[in-house]
């Protein structure tokens, strides 16, 4: 918006220049050889204005394409994170440490209800969602804990089932990524495992993991980051640990750096773009065509008049639309 009172003022400053240096030419017979004499220099003018612009973009792209080849090196490497944190969720998920009968009662009487539709009941988009709310079951509130790892599996968030083999794409699906971020997918380790433990730690028991599974659990844990689970043991407080990491760091970050190296050309690039291509195609290319062509003069006077409206534009918007970009 801070673009539209210039662009307007510019506008009609052009349509003012037309209109007077018409109005002149009319009246005096000399000054349209007077023009022809000045389109050489605001050519130089123009051409100045487009050799800086394109200067600058040149530079920009070269630092543009360094920017994004570091975002892509991020997010190969958080990439890899989530694909370990999801594979130690799927041992897990997949674990007798729940208690009997709940994967039964979420699969088969629950079946294609998500998390998600949990976490949004209030949309009123699934009546499952609310009939499962208002159930009273013997799972002691872990029912939404197991339904929070699935969705963990999930790679979109219109999935219902999950394969017996997980996906670990190259690329996650920035939708599914959007709703783990929104609803701390990852949290309930922590809550069940740290904040809530003493409540929960009859309902939920991890030693019955497999010992090979426990190992590979921790061996995952240390490729996820080795400061911090280096020292770590398969029980609670490695769980709460781990739910906090996924939820504060792996999963805002895979968001972050997806977004950002799927994001198309900056505002700033564009801006100077077209500022690089009117400049060129009408204070230079159009003038030119007037010397060399013998073109009316009218094609002159819209030549200077959006020269000189060009130039009041990027005087009165260039500084609010840096500071913008900054801010951004």
């Amino acid at each position: 918006m801070y673009a539209v009172i210039p662009l307007v003022l510019s506008g009609l400053l052009c349509i003012a220049l037309v209109f007077f240096l018409q109005q002149k030419v009319a009246s005096t017979i000399e000054f349209a050889q007077t023009l022809r004499d000045l389109a050489s220099i605001f050519i130089g003018i123009s051409g100045f204005l487009a050799a800086v612009v394109m200067i600058y973009l040149a530079n920009a792209a070269l630092q543009l394409k360094s920017s994004k080849t570091t975002i892509v090196d991020h997010l190969s490497r958080v990439t890899e994170q989530m694909h370990h944190f999801r594979s130690i969720i799927d041992i897990l998920f997949r674990s007798k440490m729940w208690l009997p009968g709940l994967k039964e009662y979420i699969d088969d009487e629950f079946e294609g209800l998500t998390f998600f539709d949990v976490k949004e009941f209030y949309k009123g988009r699934s009546k499952l969602a609310i009939e499962f709310l208002q159930e009273n079951n013997k799972f002691e509130d872990t029912e939404n804990l197991y339904l929070e790892l699935k969705s963990l599996l999930m790679t979109s968030p219109r999935d219902k089932r999950i394969p017996e083999e997980i996906e670990y794409p190259r690329v996650y699906n920035q939708d599914i990524v959007e709703k783990w971020m929104q609803h701390k997918c990852g949290s309930g380790l922590w809550y069940y495992f740290g904040y809530k433990y003493g409540i929960f730690k009859d309902a939920l028991n991890y030693e019955a993991v497999f010992e090979r599974h426990q190992d590979k659990v921790m061996e995952l844990a240390v490729q996820i980051d080795s400061e911090t689970f280096e020292d770590s043991s398969f029980n609670e407080v490695f769980f709460s640990k781990l739910g906090e990491y996924a939820t504060k760091e792996i999963i805002p970050k895979l968001f972050q750096f997806q977004q950002k190296s799927t994001g198309g050309v900056p505002r700033m690039i564009f801006y100077l773009y077209l500022i690089f291509a009117s400049s060129l195609a009408i204070g230079v290319l159009l003038p030119l065509a007037v010397l060399l062509f013998g073109l009316p003069v009218i094609a002159l006077i819209i030549s200077f008049s959006f020269v000189i409206s060009l130039v009041f534009f990027i005087a009165t918007t260039f500084y609010q639309f840096l500071s913008s970009e900054i801010n951004s």
